[in-house]
């Protein structure tokens, strides 16, 4: 490259960050040689810089001799084209001018590459750790667990302000070759700005398919990963997020723990069926309490059937009226748990369930029955092991609800088949939603 060129990229790449306090633009000088220096000091690794370029400038003499370093030091890379330097440079490169040569230096800091402990997805026995937001950390755990020679990362740029790295992993011997093509062109589809963490394409899925289950799974285990790899799923990682998405996703990974392959055959088959046990009732018990006591009390025996008369004799409304007030209340005590700080939150929502629930029956705004069937329905959904699908749960149980306002026990009995009907027509990258013959993954 000419010297006149080099000259005009110097000073365009310097006019675009001439209002930034933290670029640091820096001239080394010897007797023999000089170079110019241009980074952004925040995101900048100094003590890299002092290792990889300051020390080896003063202690190389010759001027051929510094040249071929840094054309054959493995963190410096030649000059390709004046947007990608100025993509490098935001993301913590370093440019170096050298003898009418653009060079980049790799001096990104990594800030958070200590692996943590699940939060989300504990287990009491097998591995504890979780994913960190560093993305080359992230595939070093993936890798460690799955040494697997077909293992392939691809890398792509999403969010066209945000310019965030995401890998794409798979099993070049495993994957559906149709899947993979599907999700690539699932993630070229997407236009956004600001791209921050894989749980965003939970957003898109739902959007272009108008889906309210999730047909793809976040999760920030490395060895539920790894085991999706096997089983032929798609893996992306995001940078600055700790989880991992998988694609595609069916119902039954939705329902799949890592406990269970970490116990024995029969214990793990049994909390499979508590699982769907506690799916049924989280979603038809608020329906059904409406449906037996206001339009099918001939369901009960007499005596049951006094008591829960007996119970709701001094509440003054219908009984759909004091299961929505009460499953409102729920709700709300479920976001606030969230978003309360850790250390008063639990606190918090114990405190204020358990006044509200006990007021709220002693002033006869609610029945005892009721209490006992919103607390059942609220600890059967905390039993489905990954969020995004316990979310969809919580929603789905209010359209059975309301059919059972209208219909009693035959509307429980018709928004079930709907509800299923709806989960059939679902798919996740070509595999129905339902499907019983996917390879079994955890």
């Amino acid at each position: 490259m000419a010297s006149h060129e080099v000259q005009k990229l110097q000073e365009s790449i310097k006019e675009q960050f001439q209002k930034s306090e933290d670029v640091v633009f820096k001239e080394l000088h010897t007797n023999e040689k000089y170079i110019e220096v241009f980074y952004i000091k925040t995101i900048c690794d100094e003590g890299q810089m002092q290792t990889f370029l300051i020390k080896p400038f003063f202690e190389i003499i010759s001027v051929r001799g510094f040249l071929n370093y840094l054309q054959s030091h493995p963190k410096i890379a030649p000059f390709e084209s004046q947007q990608k330097t100025v993509n490098e440079v935001i993301q913590g490169a370093a440019v170096l001018f050298y003898q009418e040569k653009i060079f980049l230096l790799d001096t990104k800091v990594d800030k958070n590459n200590s692996v943590i402990d699940t939060t989300v997805e504990t287990t009491i026995l097998g591995p504890q750790s979780g994913f960190s937001e560093s993305l080359p950390t992230n595939i070093g755990l993936i890798r460690n667990r799955y040494p697997a020679l077909s293992l392939m990362v691809d890398s792509l740029k999403m969010g066209t302000i945000s310019n965030t790295s995401v890998n794409l992993l798979y099993d070049s011997r495993k994957v559906d070759k149709d899947t993979l093509e599907k999700v690539k062109q699932f993630l070229s589809s997407i236009q956004i700005e600001m791209f921050q963490s894989g749980e965003q394409l939970l957003d898109f899925t739902k959007k272009s398919q108008r889906s309210l289950f999730p047909t793809l799974m976040v999760t920030e285990r490395p060895d539920r990963t790894a085991i999706n790899l096997a089983a032929g799923k798609v893996i992306i990682l995001v940078a600055g997020s700790p989880f991992a998405v998988i694609m595609p996703t069916v119902m039954k990974d939705l329902m799949a723990s890592m406990a269970d392959i970490y116990q024995t055959f029969w214990i793990g088959k049994f909390l499979l069926l508590l699982r769907y046990i506690a799916l049924m009732t989280t979603i038809t018990l608020p329906g059904l309490y409406v449906a037996l006591t206001s339009y099918n009390p001939e369901v009960f025996r007499v005596q049951l059937a006094l008591s829960v008369a007996g119970s709701r004799h001094a509440v003054p409304y219908p009984s759909f009226i004091e299961v929505f007030l009460m499953l409102i209340m729920m709700e709300l005590l479920l976001e606030a748990s969230i978003r309360l700080p850790k250390a008063i939150g639990p606190t918090a929502t114990t405190v204020g369930g358990l006044i509200l629930g006990q007021a709220a029956t002693a002033a006869g705004l609610v029945s005892n029955i009721m209490i006992i069937i919103v607390s059942l329905g609220a600890i059967s959904n905390f039993v489905i092991p990954v969020n995004t699908f316990s979310f969809a749960v919580r929603i789905s149980k209010y359209f059975i609800l309301a059919l059972s306002i209208f219909f009693g026990l035959v509307g429980v009995i018709i928004g079930l088949f709907m509800l299923i009907a709806y989960m059939v027509s679902l798919d996740s990258f070509g595999k129905p939603f339902l499907t019983l013959k996917e390879e079994k993954l955890t």
